[in-house]
């Protein structure tokens, strides 16, 4: 069974950083693309951030400059490096493993087989 353990969420001033990680376990063996996407309450999900098996990066143009992903192939982990951080970065954000592919940038991949449980980001001005 695949699980996805996702950290380091919480409350951070305007202006102020975070880093969020995720650990996938139950994965088949090799790389796998993974990712993060982030909701408000009453609003749609929304991408951040994908990190492909060949480590290409994509990012929402929202992050673009803010945020950066990377990997721990080794241990099926992913890292979010969040800067600069603004009250509309508030949101639970979710980790995401194994994508549906679509034509289009990763960011546009919005069926992915296993999410996690979501972790809160709280962004105070």
């Amino acid at each position: 069974q695949v699980r996805l353990v996702e950290s380091g969420g919480g409350s951070v001033q305007a202006g102020g950083s975070l880093r969020l990680s995720c650990t996938a376990s139950g994965v088949s063996g090799g790389i796998h693309a993974m990712g993060w996407w982030r909701q408000v309450p009453g609003k749609q999900r929304e991408a951040v951030a994908v990190i492909d098996v060949d480590d290409t990066t994509t990012y929402a143009d929202f992050v673009k400059g803010r945020f950066t992903l990377a990997r721990d192939s080794a241990k099926n982990t992913v890292f979010l490096q969040m800067n600069s951080l603004t009250p509309v970065d508030t949101a639970m954000y979710y980790c995401v493993v194994d994508p549906l592919r679509y034509p289009g940038p990763a960011t546009g991949w919005i069926a992915w087989a296993h999410w996690g449980q979501g972790t809160q980001v709280t962004v105070s001005s």
